[in-house]
């Protein structure tokens, strides 16, 4: 049975199964014995096909478009220029609070300086000993007691009226010291 198979498995093989026309009969002896020969395969050819692009024809610039980057343009340059004024004000700036802080301590100096110029009990012992001036006596003295809240009373005011009167006295009055004023 082996060996049988081994007939048929031979005999079936590179496509000499039953039923090929290929290889039956005559034909088919004769190749055995010789060595078969491949065809040669050509290589295919690649066609290659570009996609067909369609290119716009070049259009006219908007007139808007030019203007819209000119109006874009000068608002650069405007904010640019304003950025050099802001930053030469803040220098100019600094420059004045530097000369403040000076002067303001030359100040300090001066009233120092003035105060030491005049002995002020010096001047009172020189204008009392010529009597221009005189000490106030105890009765000449007057003290404010300003413990008690304040409070304001009116006497002798009446009221004028109310709407339409009281606003006709108050540009009656008015008028009157503007015409005063120019007298």
């Amino acid at each position: 049975m082996a060996a049988e198979l081994a007939k048929r498995r031979r005999r079936y093989a590179y496509g000499a199964a039953p039923g090929s026309n290929a290889y039956e009969g005559s034909a088919a002896r004769r190749l055995e014995g010789q060595v078969r020969t491949r065809p040669q395969v050509r290589p295919r050819e690649r066609v290659v096909a570009r996609p067909r692009v369609r290119v716009r024809e070049a259009g006219r610039v908007s007139v808007f478009a030019v203007v819209g980057f000119a109006a874009v343009a000068l608002c650069a340059v405007l904010l640019m220029f304003g950025y050099v004024q802001l930053s030469q004000i803040s220098d100019q700036v600094v420059e004045l609070e530097n000369q403040i802080t000076t002067l303001k301590s030359e100040e300090a100096q001066l009233r120092v300086q003035y105060e030491l110029a005049y002995d002020l009990s010096a001047i009172e012992a020189a204008v009392t000993a010529d009597g221009s001036m005189v000490r106030p006596e105890e009765s000449q003295i007057i003290y404010v007691d300003l413990s008690a809240p304040d409070s304001v009373e009116l006497f002798g005011e009446t009221e004028t009226g109310t709407g339409f009167v009281s606003l006709l006295a108050s540009v009656k009055d008015i008028f009157g010291t503007v015409v005063e004023y120019f007298r």
